[in-house]
């Protein structure tokens, strides 16, 4: 048969071994601590490989732009040279003690880049002007559309621009020895870029590379994993009554037939954006929070812990202005620890393919109940979640769900019958372990 008719793979890229089961926990380096440098950010990491945490994604770490600077301080955003630290962060060893002390916590590290654009006074602007995007008028412009006019845009039609940032990247896997990077407003270049990055990465070390899009052809050669806007949004129009259980079925079924099997959606209530821009988990989610990191976790993809969400902190965090965490002792460090664990000792949880899919249980209240089952050889886990504000009870049609069963939290048994029926409190949640 001609190879017309052979499937072609829908990833031909190889996921490091090490993101099987691997969780995600955003740096906000300047309100990370009060001093804010990566030297004070170190003295975490214990404390982050104690609750289940895998891969430590730093904010941008390079200086910042001072030519229409927004705030006092700036958006990490605004990259003014590629090639260095921020020294208001620290210096190159103090990068390099970070990345040795996770790695020897079993713990990675990646980085954040902005290959989009720079800041107005980045180098580039006068050693390369031709590298840069024009606008009507000929002048150097902001991303089209956005009020991002503390930065301007790069061409990637230019040839040596492609190669100055490929080589600006491999600098700090071969230097610093990360382990990967999260791509800002990734999908804004041109996916052979990305593609080409990958290679030259993978050839120094395994990487792992998050984009921040949601776009499927990005997965095939360049990236592990997506950014899954649609479920945030949609969850938070769960919590606020203006969407139901039903809503999700858009990005569950599109995760399960556009996307590929083998790649990776990060799941998340909160980061960076819309801490600072919508407000804490708590103020999206009110009391649906606990429900939807349960889902986050336990559904398909990877679970992303934003800095200060296991302190309960209860603020936006300021983003151009420093305004540290507020840390403290609460119970959300013991909720995310134990659902982490659950994450990395389950193998029907784990990450793209090593992990199992999500099958649809149906319930008689489906637009205010999900229930699902995970399951493979070694393990199963069925999930049920009350996604709205009244109290509910439900019984559950012909499906994987039946047998013998632990629940997570509680630890009490139960036998799921056809029979079986389920109380839960508004925005309650199950977790049961076959």
């Amino acid at each position: 048969m001609s190879d017309a008719y052979t499937p072609a793979p829908g990833v031909e890229l190889t996921h490091p071994e090490w993101s099987r089961s691997a969780t995600i926990y955003q740096v906000n380096t300047r309100q990370f601590t009060p001093e804010g440098t990566l030297a004070a950010a170190e003295a975490h990491l214990p404390r982050l490989r104690d609750l289940g945490v895998t891969i430590i994604w730093l904010m941008p770490i390079n200086p910042i732009g001072e030519v229409n600077r927004k705030g006092t301080l700036g958006s990490p955003y605004a990259v003014r040279d590629y090639l260095a630290v921020n020294p208001e962060l620290g210096t190159l060893d103090d990068l390099k003690s970070f990345v040795a002390e996770a790695h020897s916590l079993g713990m990675y590290v990646i980085l954040d880049w902005v290959a989009n654009h720079t800041a107005w006074d980045n180098h580039l602007v006068t050693d390369h002007p031709q590298w840069y995007a024009r606008d009507w008028k000929g002048e150097f412009t902001p991303t089209p559309w956005w009020d991002w006019d503390d930065i301007i845009d790069l061409d990637y039609d230019v040839p040596a621009l492609r190669r100055y940032m490929t080589d600006a990247m491999a600098y700090w896997v071969r230097e610093a020895d990360i382990d990967g990077y999260r791509c800002d407003v990734a999908g804004m270049v041109p996916t052979d870029f990305w593609d080409n990055v990958r290679r030259e990465l993978d050839a120094i070390k395994p990487v792992f590379m998050l984009a921040e899009w949601e776009a499927r052809d990005l997965h095939v050669r360049a990236f592990d994993m997506t950014y899954a806007w649609t479920w945030n949004d949609t969850m938070h129009h769960i919590a606020q009554g203006k969407a139901d259980v039903e809503s999700l079925y858009v990005y569950y079924a599109w995760n399960a037939k556009a996307y590929p099997r083998d790649i990776m959606r990060m799941m998340f209530v909160s980061n960076h954006d819309k801490n600072a821009w919508d407000g804490t988990e708590y103020e999206m989610f009110g009391d649906a929070v606990e429900a939807a990191i349960v889902l986050s976790v336990v559904g398909e993809g990877m679970p992303l812990l934003y800095n200060g969400q296991e302190a309960g902190n209860e603020k936006r965090l300021e983003f151009f202005e420093k305004d540290p965490i507020v840390w403290r002792d609460h119970p959300m460090a013991a909720f995310y620890r134990s659902l982490f664990h659950l994450k990395h000792a389950t193998s029907c949880l784990w990450n793209a393919a090593w992990g199992a899919r999500m099958v649809n249980v149906r319930n008689s209240a489906p637009k205010q109940v999900l229930s699902f089952v995970r399951q493979d050889d070694a393990s199963r886990v069925f999930c049920v979640l009350n996604l709205s504000p009244a109290m509910q009870t439900v019984t559950f049609a012909h499906g994987p769900h039946l047998g013998e069963w632990r629940e997570h939290f509680s630890g009490e048994t139960l036998s799921v019958t056809a029979a079986t029926t389920l109380d839960l409190p508004p925005w309650g949640y199950r977790v049961y372990v076959g």
